[in-house]
């Protein structure tokens, strides 16, 4: 194997300066020209010459040349013809010095075979000096370490917190409004209710104006009148009466000895007008209206007392 000088390697800084420093990243490269078409190289492993004041920065980069210019791929075909055409070869790796100093680059010796040819190209390595900022020792004064830089803070980096501030906020009120509300329900729920018959008559005296007895009122009127009485034999006479219809009710009722057939017969026929008002727009004369709310409050208050009545002789017969 003949042993050819190559001539000298190529160390070019990657930030362009007038010297090198201190961790400045370097190409040390060699340039091979004129190789043929099947020509191989073999280039050295330069990572054993790595150290901590010199190291070495990835493996070799190659680039192809033609006329001083590297070869794009944009147009493969004009490149290959290229290709065919004896050839020049940049190869190189990175350098990054870490201490100041003067620098032997070792020589780069690379191994060319083209057929049965084989033979060695030594490359002569560049002596490399390294530098640190200079330091006006006479103007040098030490200052203090300075603290963080701090800058003003924008709507933009508040406004996330806020939000949150606020939503925190929300759901708490939220919190404080259902818990007041559950404690109003059982506050509620312990008191004592009034007894149905002093509702039903409370409902009954909203309705004592004839003001309802206007046609265009006589539905609310009579509507009133009997969901009120329905309230009060829903919890005296324990039928569904709010569910019924007038039919289904008084069948119920029918037969009760705490209401008298006069009653009874009076009280269904104020339902069944009840009826033609709501649902058939009949329109009832005054002298109807008239009767209607003092006979749903003699209804309650009759039977009412003959409950009290019931409910008395009972006590006495339990004294006895």
């Amino acid at each position: 194997m003949d042993v050819i000088p190559g001539g000298d390697a190529v160390l070019q800084q990657l930030q362009k300066r007038d010297s090198i420093l201190i961790a400045d990243q370097l190409r040390y490269s060699v340039t091979l020209t004129g190789l043929e078409e099947g020509t191989g190289i073999a280039l050295p492993d330069l990572r054993e010459a790595s150290n901590d004041t010199l190291t070495v920065i990835g493996g070799w980069q190659l680039d192809t040349l033609v006329k001083g210019r590297k070869i794009h791929s944009r147009n493969a075909k004009a490149a290959a013809k290229l290709l065919r055409k004896p050839i020049d070869i940049s190869a190189g790796i990175v350098l990054a010095p870490f201490e100041e100093g003067t620098y032997q680059l070792p020589d780069i010796p690379v191994v060319r075979k083209s057929g049965d040819r084989c033979d060695t190209l030594i490359f002569k390595g560049l002596e490399m000096e390294v530098k640190t900022m200079p330091v006006d020792t006479a103007t040098f004064e030490i200052h203090d370490i300075k603290g963080q830089i701090e800058y003003p803070v924008t709507f933009r980096e508040v406004l996330p917190w806020v939000g949150a501030g606020l939503l925190i906020i929300a759901l708490i009120l939220l919190g404080v409004w259902l818990i007041d509300r559950a404690n109003k329900r059982k506050a509620e729920a312990l008191k004592p209710k009034d007894p149905a018959y002093i509702v039903a008559l409370r409902e009954l005296d909203k309705y004592r104006s004839d003001k309802f007895w206007v046609p265009e009122k006589q539905k609310t009127f009579y509507s009133g009148i009997t969901d009120a009485l329905k309230f009060y034999m829903d919890d005296r006479f324990k039928v569904d009466a709010p569910e019924m219809t007038t039919a289904e009710l008084f069948d119920a009722l029918k037969g009760d000895k705490d209401i008298t057939p006069e009653m009874f017969s009076d009280l269904k026929e104020l339902f069944e007008r009840a009826d033609f008002v709501k649902f058939a727009k009949h329109v009832a004369s005054d002298e109807e209206n008239a009767g209607a709310l003092p006979l749903a409050v003699r209804f309650v208050t009759t039977t009412y007392q003959a409950d009290i009545e019931k409910e008395t002789s009972g006590q006495e017969a339990a004294e006895d």
